[in-house]
């Protein structure tokens, strides 16, 4: 008997082994002598935590990068940052495209479904927009912090501006601001910098909204009713996650701070929670329940199709227009005028029972072995599913167990909770139902 053929990997096995040789190829890398300044080689476990991080556009990390990793590491880093930030997918399409070689027809589908595109038509136009985008984006981000970080850091300024706009636009939030004397100093000495903390929010609210939205701005400008509903919930959702926790922030959490710089530090610490992993004060500062919002903020992440990670604001959006639906005793789940497929409040249920079932879990498991208050793991290990990288500076001291779980997090926020379980599991359809009886709940 002929041995059958081997079957093809899907599309969710090709993205999680894309990932998976990234992070790979970016330890070894990193646990070269060159990589850091020291000339020492970096033990396999740091690097590969280090490189995870990166590729997952986290923003944990156990050295500061600033003051461990050499010119050549920091490159190292911030590719990986970038790699990670658009994809794998987009990654091969564009050496595709460096190659003059045409995008293949499974390229355009893993696109498709990457950047939760409406459809496959046009994904290679797709390809050069993400493209055209992000490096203009990066670029105009760059220049703009230019002046400020070659004021104070001469040439080295130009690297420092390149790196900082790279990892706020992946929403990655590795720095290199930390000097030998301070370290793991994020942007703390740029607080009350209004060209700093506005060029990086920007940048994160531009990677974190998402592709496909926009392709919708870009083609219909100011004519929003033509926007589709994925990209009017994102651009809502959006808005409200930034001006509300904004304000709690300004109300409750940087009362000691002028007005002024208040309002900076409130709108940054909002924008910068849902991914991105900068912040400009001393987190452990913060009161507990400017912790629970941050928590909360984290795993919510940014929108589909874009650089963050998270649940994804339109997860939230679906599970809150389900819960009015439910209150109003309405048959269908509606946003913008729109019926929203039983499907997709399904899956969107499913995603949030994934994330926050692992955040506890994971924070029970690290206060059991590090006896560290629960709070604190639950911060980190919401930082790390939600590809966050904001810490409670709990992260350089956890033992190898610990940080595993991180990295397994790191890699599920990045990768996609669902994107996991399909890769893992079989479709399986039926041509026949169970009976139906009802079941009580609430």
């Amino acid at each position: 008997m002929a041995a059958s053929p081997s079957k093809k990997l899907t599309s969710f096995q090709i993205v999680i082994l894309g990932f998976a040789g990234i992070i790979l190829a970016g330890t070894i890398l990193l646990m070269l002598p060159i990589s850091t300044l020291d000339r020492h080689a970096t033990s396999l476990a740091d690097a590969a935590f280090t490189a995870t991080s990166a590729t997952c556009v986290t923003g944990l990390i156990v050295h500061d990068t600033a003051t461990t990793w050499s010119a050549f590491g920091q490159a190292v880093i911030i590719l990986m940052i970038q790699m990670g930030g658009l994809g794998v997918v987009m990654a091969s399409a564009t050496f595709a495209l460096a190659s003059g070689r045409k995008i293949s027809l499974r390229e355009r589908s893993m696109l498709k479904e990457t950047f939760a595109a409406p459809k496959m038509e046009g994904m290679a136009r797709m390809a050069v927009f993400i493209l055209k985008v992000t490096f203009i984006t990066e670029l105009i981000g760059a220049l703009a912090m230019m002046p400020t970080f070659c004021a104070e850091h001469g040439l080295r300024g130009v690297w420092m501006a390149v790196f900082e706009s790279i990892s706020a636009f992946c929403n990655a939030g590795f720095d290199i601001m930390g000097t030998p004397g301070n370290t793991y100093t994020s942007l703390c000495g740029y607080a009350t910098n209004p060209v700093i903390t506005g060029a990086i929010s920007l940048l994160i609210i531009l990677g974190g909204i998402g592709f496909v939205t926009w392709g919708d701005i870009f083609s219909n400008g100011r004519r929003v009713k033509r926007y589709s509903m994925q990209s009017k919930v994102i651009l809502v959702t959006t808005a409200a996650l930034i001006v509300a926790p904004a304000l709690f922030f300004y109300l409750f959490e940087y009362g000691n701070l002028p007005a002024g710089e208040r309002t900076i530090a409130a709108l940054f610490q909002s924008v910068t929670t849902r991914t991105a992993g900068f912040n400009v004060q001393d987190l452990s500062q913060m009161s507990e329940p400017g912790q629970a919002l941050t928590i909360l903020l984290m795993l919510i992440g940014g929108s589909p199709g874009s650089t963050a990670g998270g649940i994804k604001t339109t997860t939230l959006a679906v599970l809150a227009a389900n819960f009015g639906a439910v209150c109003i005793r309405k048959e269908e789940t509606n946003a913008f005028g729109r019926r929203i497929e039983d499907d997709i409040v399904k899956q969107a249920s499913a995603i949030f029972m994934l994330y926050i079932g692992l955040a506890l879990l994971g924070a029970v498991a690290i206060c059991l072995i590090e006896g560290i208050p629960y709070l604190t793991c639950l911060f980190e290990c919401a930082s790390a599913i939600g590809t966050v990288g904001l810490t409670m500076g709990i992260t350089p001291s956890l033992g190898m167990v610990s940080r595993i779980i991180l990295m397994l997090y790191m890699f599920i926020g990045r990768v996609g909770g669902l994107t996991i379980i399909y890769a893992a599991t079989k479709e399986r359809r039926s041509v026949s139902k169970l009976p139906h009886e009802s079941i009580t709940v609430g």
